[in-house]
């Protein structure tokens, strides 16, 4: 089964689970719509269900096809590189390229650039925060599905090695967010006012987060 959209076919994967009581209609990051039902729908029901939530299905489809380009290649502060790969001991800039040693290891040059800036960012930060805080210490790890992570018993905050390929507002919002927490242990609503006091704009970066 395929839905076509845009001259494009997209794979349809139904998975069907025993208790399964709701069908479900998601498009995963590589690109296949799956759908999630219970084990006795039948295949017709599944059909009808993805023409009539055509619209948002192609929706979905536009979203995950966003952050495929938005990952895709060599991105450092924001910028997108071309990567060439040459015979050289460093990696060098210029305008629009990268130039990398053949067996460049991308994640430990990603974590050594993160590994200051990170800090930089969070001391900043943390010295115009408009709450008293204690004084978070800082990890950096790549993770899948999570920007930040704030430890409220140890006040550790984990930020998620990523961050470097983005615009610095991006870590920053991040990092307030974090912050917050050590407040607010939740996303109540005065939570989202202790972030908004120390970036008013927040709602933009977040919103623009779901494309990354």
């Amino acid at each position: 089964m395929q839905l076509t959209y845009n001259g494009k076919d997209y794979d349809i994967v139904i998975e069907k689970k025993r208790g399964q009581k709701n069908t479900y209609i998601r498009v995963k990051k590589d690109m296949k719509i799956t759908v999630t039902t219970g084990f006795f729908t039948s295949e017709r029901f599944i059909e009808n269900l993805i023409r009539d939530h055509y619209d948002r299905v192609c929706r979905m489809i536009d979203f995950q096809e966003t952050k495929k380009h938005n990952n895709l290649g060599f991105f450092y502060l924001g910028k997108q590189y071309v990567v060439v790969y040459c015979d050289q001991k460093e990696i060098t800039f210029n305008e629009n390229k990268v130039y990398l040693p053949h067996d460049f290891d991308i994640d430990k040059w990603y974590k050594k650039q993160a590994k200051q800036l990170f800090l930089d960012r969070l001391n900043m930060n943390y010295d115009k925060f408009t709450k008293k805080i204690p004084y978070p210490s800082l990890k950096i790890r790549k993770m899948t599905s999570r920007w930040g992570v704030c430890n409220i018993r140890t006040h550790e905050i984990t930020l998620n090695l990523e961050l470097i390929k983005r615009d610095v507002a991006y870590l920053d919002y991040v990092i307030i967010h974090e912050m917050s927490h050590l407040i607010h242990g939740d996303h109540s609503a005065a939570f989202w006012k202790l972030v908004g006091d120390n970036m008013p704009n927040y709602k933009k970066y977040r919103e623009e987060m779901k494309e990354f």
